[in-house]
């Protein structure tokens, strides 16, 4: 067992410790920044289709529960995949970001129990 990788699904969203490389890390005004880029690895829900990589979406920066009384910002590179036959871009579908917010699903449902 690799316990790095263990430990890092304890601090971040388990979905970027499988699906993402960890690129860059680094802390910048007393904030923590982590750099992720998705893997070129095909979604299963799209194994069946014949896709190619074509590149990646902008980055989007979402803020997560702050570590050590730090501020969290994750800066996440989703990959766009184009299906061959149609061009039909194909990216996964991530419900990573809470619906109207710029905070990880997570950390919107913890603001909300500790708010009520």
């Amino acid at each position: 067992m690799d316990t790095s990788i263990e430990l890092t699904k304890l601090l971040l969203p388990e979905i970027l410790v499988d699906y993402f490389k960890l690129t860059k890390h680094e802390v910048k005004n007393g904030e923590l920044h982590f750099h992720f880029t998705e893997l070129n690895t095909i979604p299963e829900e799209f194994k069946a289709l014949k896709l190619n990589s074509k590149g990646f979406f902008p980055e989007a920066t979402i803020q997560d529960f702050p570590i050590r009384g730090k501020n969290v910002f994750l800066h996440v590179i989703r990959r766009r995949w184009v299906e061959e036959n149609s061009k039909k871009v194909v990216t996964r579908d991530w419900q990573l970001v809470a619906k109207g917010t710029r905070i990880t699903s997570e950390f919107a449902a913890f603001l909300k129990d500790i708010s009520q």
